[in-house]
């Protein structure tokens, strides 16, 4: 059934996806560990807490929704309040007792005044009424009387009710499993036991994945009945992560709370005070985040979207792949299923450089872009020919893919390697598709502009002997992962070697966004949220992912991309990335023309300005003048006049100074945009709350 698919053991020792007979899987080199007990929290209470729905970016869970009419009232001071509106009944008071005069005044010359009594009485009456009537549509309205007896009359009122106050009626019992009772009996046993949030939302996700299929109804009925609130649970049959939370989750709505967005006037009335959050809704646009280091990026941000992803991969609805260099702190080993660390012997798993691609040339072409620095891009296209017209040949002969060592042998020309190609390629009767392939590549091998040869130095940056065993190939090989898993909840952790091997680093962050954007809009099934969360995009962005960065907002995935200056990367690529991105967030400190960015994309909005203008007083005729000179004289100053002026006017919602030097510390202002368009103009935000 579908629950067993994303529960069962289809993903356990298969974190490479679908491979050809030659090509190993990769099972675990160790157990997992024990699976922690779920966080003791009351479910009922949190499965039925208040989630009101919001504008992107606020923490839903608990929220109140702004109201325009008690944010007016929270606006106005009590004290002027109160003033205004007794000044306004004093006047109201003289206003009623000499209208009421008048009124009466006039009807007596009217000659009213000799009517019968009770008529009299009766129009006497009707005239104050109305009188009264108007004065406290006039001056009620002037004194905002209403809002008096909403926020002081009415509190004083209900607290001096002397009637006991009835007994308060029970609260509504809510049946937290209600959609999982047509599952039957078996659902009751849930009721008994402690179930965490990751559990209920597992259950919950695999029971909505089985649809009404009476198979997998019946399967999901016997694992509730045998496990309770471990079935359906992930392969590595953990039910929470280990070592306990740093950010704060609601996993009913995929939300993770960041902060809390400030009350400034530069945020959204609707935003002011609210916790900030992100979800799969808007990192499905892609997240850009850049900032100094030390200003708290990792921490604040790649960390609690790693921790997000990682917890909603164990409920079955998500899948995580995390990069960073070794020492950054995006979590423990034990948060992951699979740990890839180039350069450590003691990493059970390898990374395959070819993502498991179905095509060899579409293999090829990525691996020879992630090969090539920014420097040399203009020499991509030849190079991806020459990967092309040796990778494909290579698969055609040997059914797999070439490891590091033969892949380099082969592009610097090594005679006795591209003879046993040849060899293999005939006894596989493939030579004659091929033949074009190995023989334009037997012609520019010792040439000047053999881009092979560029391809083969670029290799050897990979083939040593402490990176060569973490990647496909070889028979030192470890077991690979393969971007191709991404249709199952994984959480994968890739340490690039930064400090020892760091142009080996650089390469391989390119090969894995680059691997991420194909894999993840080439999936079959999109059920699972695919997020990528790179803790150092500097040497990663290049025009062919910033195309499959696009692509991602339709496929139930995104990446977060974080950089320490735009400086870093080429100035033609700067505005493409601005604009491939959904979410942009700048930190404390970043350099002007950074800032001016972000200013440029986030826009201008229309702000009421005020203009005083002093100039000197000319009015008046010789006397008036004469007493300007004379406090001149006394005073030394010039009598002025005063004009004042307002007028709307545009400016930047954030200018490129107010980002690079007005920013507190432990703060970053970040715009908003949903896969559905939605958009939230950039908000203040305080990571430390």
């Amino acid at each position: 059934m579908p629950a067993g698919r994303r529960s069962g053991s289809e993903t356990t020792g298969n974190v490479g996806g679908a491979r050809s007979g030659t090509e190993r899987r990769a099972n675990p080199a160790r157990p997992p560990p024990p699976p922690p007990a779920p966080r003791p929290f009351h479910l009922p209470t949190w499965a039925t807490a208040p989630r009101p729905q919001t504008p992107p970016g606020i923490y839903r869970q608990h929220h109140t929704p702004y109201d325009p009419k008690k944010a007016g009232d929270a606006e106005t001071p009590a004290g002027p309040l109160l003033l205004r509106a007794a000044l306004n009944l004093v006047v109201a008071w003289f206003v009623f007792i000499y209208g009421r005069g008048f009124a009466l005044s006039g009807l007596g010359m009217l000659g009213l005044g000799d009517l019968p009594t009770t008529p009299t009485i009766l129009l006497a009456l009707l005239v104050n009424l109305l009188v009264i009537a108007l004065v406290i549509r006039i001056f009620g309205r002037m004194g905002r009387w209403r809002e008096v007896g909403r926020r002081f009359l009415l509190p004083l009122v209900s607290r001096t009710v002397t009637e006991v106050p009835p007994e308060p009626e029970a609260a509504p019992v809510v049946d937290v499993w209600a959609e999982l009772r047509p599952a039957g009996e078996a659902v009751r046993r849930l009721e008994a036991e402690p179930v965490g949030d990751v559990d209920y939302v597992r259950l919950h996700q695999a029971w909505r994945s089985v649809g009404a299929d009476p198979a997998g109804r019946h399967e999901f009925a016997a694992q509730v009945g045998s496990r309770g609130a471990a079935a359906c649970a992930h392969p590595s049959e953990q039910r929470d992560l280990p070592g306990g939370r740093a950010a704060r989750h609601d996993l009913m709505v995929r939300q993770v709370r960041l902060g809390t967005a400030q009350d400034v006037p530069k945020n959204p009335v609707t935003h002011r005070n609210a916790g900030f959050a992100l979800d799969p809704a808007l990192l499905g646009t892609s997240l850009l985040a850049v900032g100094p280091a030390g200003t708290g990026k990792t921490a604040a941000l790649a960390r609690p979207v790693a921790e997000a992803l990682c917890l909603q991969a164990l409920a079955g609805a998500a899948c995580a792949v995390v990069v960073g260099a070794s020492d950054a702190d995006l979590g423990p080993d034990d948060w992951y299923d699979v740990v890839i660390a180039p350069g450590d012997p003691s990493a059970p798993y390898g990374l395959d450089l070819y993502g498991a691609a179905p095509s060899p040339d579409e293999a090829a072409a990525r691996l020879a872009d992630a090969l090539l620095p920014d420097e040399l891009a203009p020499r991509a296209e030849s190079a991806r020919t020459a990967m092309q017209q040796v990778v494909g040949p290579f698969r055609a002969a040997y059914g797999r893919y070439p490891g590091v060592r033969e892949l380099r042998a082969l592009l610097a020309g090594d005679a006795d390697g591209w003879a046993e190609l040849a060899e293999n390629l005939q006894k596989s009767g493939r030579r004659p598709e091929f033949e074009a392939d190995v023989q334009q590549r037997e012609r520019m091998h010792g040439r000047v502009d053999d881009p092979g040869a560029l391809l083969a130095d670029r290799l050897a940056l990979l083939d040593r002997p402490a990176l060569a065993p973490g990647f496909s190939g070889g028979p030192d090989a470890k077991p690979a992962f393969a971007m191709r898993a991404l249709e199952h909840p994984l959480r994968v952790r890739v340490k690039l070697p930064e400090r020892s091997h760091p142009e080996a680093a650089r390469m391989l962050s390119r090969l894995l966004l680059g691997q991420f954007t194909q894999a993840a809009a080439d999936r079959g099934d999109r059920e699972l949220f695919a997020g990528l969360v790179l803790d150092d995009a500097t040497a990663a962005v290049d025009a062919q992912t910033i195309r499959g960065i696009q692509r991602l907002r339709g496929a139930n995935a995104g990446v977060v991309l974080l950089l320490r200056t735009l400086s870093d990367l080429p100035e033609a690529l700067r505005a493409p990335l601005f604009g491939a991105v959904g979410n942009r967030m700048a930190f404390p400190g970043i350099a002007p023309w950074d800032g001016r960015l972000f200013s440029e994309a986030w826009g201008t909005h229309l702000v009421r300005e005020t203009a005083v203008t002093h100039t000197p007083d000319t009015s008046g005729g010789t006397m008036r003048r004469a007493g300007r000179m004379v406090r001149k004289a006394l005073s030394g100053t010039t009598a002025q006049t005063e004009s004042v002026t307002t007028r709307d006017v545009e400016r930047h919602r954030w200018s490129p100074s107010d980002l690079a030097h007005a920013l507190p510390s432990g703060h970053a202002v970040i715009s908003l945009t949903s896969v559905t368009g939605e958009q939230v103009p950039p908000l203040l935000v305080d990571l430390r709350h």
